[in-house]
């Protein structure tokens, strides 16, 4: 029995394990920390996971590739066909990173990767740039940003504020804004720190036609938060509305579609939105070569309209 525990080890031991590595820089191979996360991640392989929007790496000077790297993005457009996107480089996750998250009660999932949520979105932004145009956008948690720059890109939204709660992913964010010189035209594009619970949301109050999110509901007290940030947000227009794409992850989704109702905002939620994604999820359904660890309840996002 022991040693069966020892084969099949827990995903919560696994990653305390990376923490621990984290925390002490505790020396271990590369093959070591990526089997590890093998095991327990909920990504796909390789910076894409539905397969929805063309990437490759783009080079960066050496100084900075020891931490980061940087993503090409195609896009459907002549005028500015690629979007490069600055992150982290795998497993590269430090003490510092744990202390921000505590000093501004925040977590650190947007620091790691672009999720699988976010691909979705930035997708469905882009098959429907249409509904942006000349409109005020804000991403909320937009981690790396990739849909709200993307919608930026494509859209000509009147101005797009990309933001999230945490100060070193947004200033990921506002090196990729830099780095796309003539990608936006005439929309306004703005980087911002944002926090769900602080007082500086009401200098935004209603705002924006229209806010998106992606993966934003899994951390149930943050759903007091959120709700009340959308309510303030979103222009009292009947039109306004927010784009959420998210997995159930347990009932944590439902959790949150209780604090929807308790406000006084409405809904409504869709499984089979796109095509393509649905086509791409039953494959996964069935095939986990390309994404192992590929679970409906935890990786496929819903989508979530809510409005006034």
């Amino acid at each position: 029995m022991e040693e069966n525990k020892e084969q099949n080890p827990k995903p919560s031991k696994l990653r305390w394990k990376i923490l621990r590595q984290a925390v002490l820089s505790a020396p271990s191979s590369n093959s070591e920390s990526q089997e590890i996360i093998n095991q327990i991640s909920r990504k796909g392989k390789g910076n894409q996971s539905f397969d929805l929007i063309p990437c490759h790496l783009h080079p960066i000077s050496s100084e900075d590739s020891r931490r980061d790297v940087c993503y090409s993005y195609s896009l459907p457009t002549s005028i500015y066909p690629n979007l490069c996107l600055f992150q982290r480089r795998d497993n590269s996750a430090s003490i510092n990173d744990f202390e921000i998250c505590n000093k501004y009660e925040i977590d650190n999932t947007g620091l790691v990767c672009p999720w699988p949520s976010e691909e979705v979105l930035s997708y469905y932004c882009l098959s429907h740039a249409d509904m942006f145009r000349s409109k005020t956008v804000i991403e909320l948690g937009a981690g790396y940003g990739l849909a709200g720059l993307v919608i930026a890109a494509v859209s000509e939204a009147s101005e797009v504020v990309v933001s999230d709660g945490n100060p070193q992913v947004v200033e990921y964010i506002q090196r990729s804004i830099i780095a796309n010189p003539g990608a936006f035209g005439d929309t306004m594009v703005k980087s911002k720190l944002l926090h769900w619970n602080q007082e500086e949301i009401v200098t935004l109050s209603h705002k924006f036609d229209v806010i998106v999110a992606s993966d934003c509901t899994f951390f149930k007290e943050f759903h007091k938060g959120l709700v009340r940030t959308v309510k303030l947000l979103l222009k009292d227009s009947g039109t306004s509305e927010a784009i959420f794409f998210s997995p159930k992850r347990g009932d944590s989704l439902d959790k949150f579609l209780v604090e929807i109702e308790k406000s006084g905002l409405h809904y409504c939620i869709t499984e089979k939105y796109d095509e393509r994604v649905w086509k791409r999820h039953q494959e996964l359904m069935k095939d986990h070569q390309s994404w192992p660890n590929y679970e409906a309840d935890h990786c496929y996002p819903l989508l979530l309209k809510i409005s006034r």
